[in-house]
């Protein structure tokens, strides 16, 4: 299903939408990413949504791509003997390693990681930022803090700590169980949550051993302290702009936006724009304006996609929110000044022979007119590198293996077909031209650029770039 757009749609599936023939509508609304969020769903439930939109996939005729999103550490305090309490501005207020049930002045902190690295100044803060606290007096078995924002605590209510780097992995028990059964149910994205440094990525790359993308979520300060060694290590990344939003500045999280953004697309890596996008559709089948107003502003700005999260997942509106996506996306991409900002925040290719290749194919594309810059691949780093140079003609990848066309279902402005794998480079031009026709891409005589690595599936090598004609069937 070829979309009327470049940018990708990311849905969240839920009780909202959990069912094949609503899978099935949200797709055919626009939907090309499905996510599944593994803080809502068991190992049972995660497959059989696997199952569901393989199912759809077969119904379409084309690639699906499926995201699983770990939970990540959930970082708590303790219980409360009698109940709630209220944190008055400029109390003290004790956080500590007893496990006793807390009141007005202390409570448990389960997490010894936390209070071994806390330091005099740090901030705290508790239940996505109601109340905020300063740490005075920092021990590994307490921390005395002074109440700066104050407001009611109830039970095992979340911490924040974003001052602090915290000595815990991005992956929990939970994470590492949920990671296999994903990769053994055939998911193509992992999703990592709660990123602080290129280190938490190791141990899901290692597990994943390729059989999906690793996607680093940016929802942390100290994620931004190291984001290019994190962009550098990770497959795609996702401004998770919730839990950034609540441990940065609100203030900031535009400009830090724009930042992931940018760095991302500099390195050629998938960003995926996230949170609260059309959150007002969870309960109204219209978005406000200043809504519409953000998808716009991350489609202008280059993101590879944007997501939708509780609005297709447990919404009253999931296809209508996808719909209202999709047509905002369309609307940006034919707006003049959308080609002309593409046309200045393109950046200059690496110094490699396939970026330059890349570059030198937008190019040519552009100086006489061609339509379709199809591209053979194996591994999915050919077309990534041309979907980096953001070209204004459509992106055709034929891909010999199904997985990797499934993974290119993130990239910005590619359409995936997967194909026998070709002989040589005069059976993969006739395949594409083949192509552009069945999918009315093009027609006989016109031209096409094909890029490609010779040898054909030897991954990680693009060395041909060659303008060709799209011949009619008794040519091929």
């Amino acid at each position: 299903m070829i979309r009327a757009r470049r940018v990708r749609v990311v849905a969240t599936l839920g009780p909202a939408s959990s069912q094949q023939d609503q899978i099935l509508e949200l797709h055919r609304a626009g939907a090309d990413v499905f996510r599944i969020n593994m803080s809502h769903a068991d190992h049972r439930l995660m497959r059989s949504l696997v199952l569901r939109i393989r199912a759809v996939e077969d119904v379409v005729g084309s690639p699906v791509t499926i995201l699983a999103d770990l939970q990540g550490p959930k970082l708590r305090v303790g219980t409360f003997g009698e109940g709630p309490v209220t944190l008055a501005n400029g109390a003290a207020f004790t956080l500590d390693a007893d496990p006793r049930s807390g009141d007005a002045s202390r409570v448990h902190l389960p997490h010894p990681q936390i209070l071994r690295a806390l330091q005099e100044g740090d901030r705290l803060l508790i239940d996505d930022g109601k109340v905020l606290l300063r740490v005075r007096e920092a021990s590994p078995k307490a921390a005395r803090t002074e109440v700066v924002q104050g407001g009611e605590v109830s039970d095992r209510k979340g911490v924040s700590c974003p001052d602090t780097l915290i000595d815990v992995g991005a992956m929990t028990e939970k994470d590492r169980s949920d990671l296999d059964a994903c990769l053994d149910a055939g998911c193509d994205w992992i999703a990592l949550s709660f990123i602080q440094r290129p280190e938490d990525l190791a141990e899901a790359r290692k597990v994943a051993r390729g059989r999906a993308g690793i996607l680093a979520k940016i929802e942390k300060p100290q994620a931004i302290e190291r984001l290019d060694d994190i962009i550098d290590l990770a497959d795609a990344v996702m401004v998770a702009r919730g839990d950034l939003g609540v441990e940065a500045p609100l203030e900031a999280v535009p400009g830090l936006q724009k930042r992931i953004t940018r760095e991302a697309r500099r390195a050629g890596k998938p960003v995926v724009v996230a949170t609260q996008m059309l959150e007002s559709m969870i309960s109204s089948p219209v978005p406000t304006r200043a809504e519409v107003s953000d998808v716009a502003t991350a489609v202008f700005e280059g993101a590879d996609a944007v997501m939708l999260s509780a609005e297709s997942a447990a919404g009253r509106y999931p296809a209508e929110a996808v719909t209202m996506m999709d047509r905002v996306a369309r609307r940006v991409e034919e707006d003049p000044n959308y080609r002309a900002i593409a046309l200045a925040q393109r950046v200059a290719p690496d110094a490699t022979g396939s970026d330059a290749l890349a570059a030198a194919a937008r190019q040519i594309a552009e100086t006489l007119g061609v339509g379709v810059i199809a591209c053979y691949t194996t591994s999915g780093s050919t077309v990534q590198r041309m979907s980096r140079e953001r070209p204004f003609s459509q992106i055709l990848a034929l891909c010999s293996r199904v997985d990797t066309a499934r993974r290119l279902g993130i990239a910005w402005g590619v359409f995936c077909v997967v194909v026998p794998p070709c002989a040589d480079v005069d059976e993969f031009i006739a395949r594409a031209g083949a192509e552009v026709v069945d999918h009315g891409l093009g027609r006989t005589g016109d031209r096409l650029l094909a890029v490609a690595g010779v040898p054909l599936d030897i991954a990680g090598v693009t060395n041909l770039l060659q303008l060709a004609f799209v011949r009619s069937t008794d040519e091929r």
